[in-house]
């Protein structure tokens, strides 16, 4: 099985029209593109994999799905809400703390090591793979890493 790993050079908001060139080039349709992104509304280093549905907000997600439709597979990695609503875009936008590396370098890890199962359309025991690797931090909401405006 070959694999392609692919980082737009895009901005975020755009990687759905480089996912779809690529998807084009190498002649596969978007059941096998595999999407990995944030996602606020997962607390930090749940996993959880999606296909269909909306883009909940996402401006990537969104573009995958107006570039390749709703099919895609989605990897969607917690990185918890900032809390307000006001807060989403800088929280987003901003790179993760210190503290968050604590998490997030052994969930990357056990994302690799996991990837196997992903690879052979085993979704659910990916995501329990991951999440026996490297279980979700015990998070207070309020005191996510990143900066807040407040």
């Amino acid at each position: 099985m070959k694999v392609l790993l692919l980082k737009p050079q895009t901005y975020y908001n755009e990687s759905g029209r480089a996912m779809s060139k690529a998807a084009t080039f190498y002649k596969v349709g978007p059941e096998a593109v595999t999407m990995l992104h944030d996602e606020i509304d997962l607390a930090p280093g749940r996993v959880r994999v999606k296909r269909g549905g909306g883009a909940s907000g996402n401006n990537g997600v969104r573009s995958a799905i107006a570039h390749l439709g709703a099919d895609v597979r989605r990897v969607r990695v917690g990185v918890g809400h900032p809390g307000d609503k006001s807060l989403v875009m800088p929280y987003v936008l901003s790179d993760f703390s210190k503290a968050d590396h604590d998490w997030f370098a052994p969930l990357a890890d056990a994302i690799c090591k996991a990837l196997p199962y992903l690879l052979a359309g085993e979704d659910e025991r990916f995501q329990t793979e991951v999440m026996r690797l490297a279980p979700a931090p015990k998070h207070d909401p309020k005191q996510l890493g990143r900066p807040t405006t407040e």
